[in-house]
């Protein structure tokens, strides 16, 4: 009975642990959507309250290092539980570097004014960068949660679309400050954002690299999209 009792009690500090990172991506996931409206909208307050939020990414993701250390320290894990343990700490190092992009494009935000609406068509580009980002994300963390493969390799191959939406982004600016210096500070600005976005994106996919390691056993970061798929969905 004292054995039975002490592996539900490990399951549970698992699954506690799994819920958290979960409660974390959906933190770090509504900082981008509100960065995002704080910079299209130039809403000062949203923006600040991004800035000041980040606090509780950074918080949460202590708080699910040190569950990990202790489980690690008390359960002694071994296989496939110390692939997840390893999982959720690389996760979480992940989500809390896609809160910092949301606090950067939250600044970035607080820099914007009324009077800059001649760059408004730039957001065009931006939204459209963002919603693709913020579905890999979903799409991670959904495979995160159910420890599904199938969707990873759509992340992997949506990252390429982002990846060639921001050198789209940059050509233009370029082509911008080219012809009217005037605007060199507001371009390389939203060139930052467009960094920032196009930054989520490859931490979105390492979550789901991440995912193929914790179910297949195969490491698959620093591969293409067609070994991906190859060792995802054997």
């Amino acid at each position: 009975m004292q054995l039975e009792h002490t592996y539900k009690q490990y399951d549970a500090e698992l699954e506690s642990v799994r819920a958290k990172v979960l409660q974390m991506g959906g933190l770090v996931e509504q900082q981008i959507v509100n960065a995002l409206e704080a910079l299209v909208t130039t809403n000062v307050k949203l923006a600040e309250e991004v800035i000041a939020n980040d606090h509780r990414v950074n918080a949460l993701e202590v708080s699910i290092d040190e569950d990990c250390s202790h489980i690690i320290a008390r359960r002694q894990p071994a296989a496939g539980d110390l692939r997840m343990i390893m999982m959720v700490v690389k996760t979480i190092t992940d989500l809390e570097r896609i809160g910092d992009e949301a606090a950067k494009v939250a600044r970035v935000a607080l820099k914007i004014n009324e009077s800059d609406r001649m760059y408004s068509l730039r957001f065009t580009e931006i939204k459209a960068m963002t919603a693709i980002a913020l579905e890999m994300l979903r799409m991670s963390l959904d495979a995160f949660a159910r420890l599904d493969v199938s969707k990873t390799v759509e992340v992997a191959r949506q990252d390429e679309v982002v990846d060639a939406n921001f050198r789209a982004v940059m050509r233009q600016l370029i082509t911008f400050m080219l012809e009217d210096p005037r605007t060199i500070s507001m371009s390389l600005e939203i060139l930052f954002v467009a960094k920032a976005i196009e930054r989520v994106g490859d931490h979105a996919k390492n979550i789901a690299e991440y995912v193929v390691y914790m179910v297949k056993g195969k490491d698959v970061r620093h591969t293409t999209v067609q070994e991906m798929e190859r060792e995802a969905l054997q």
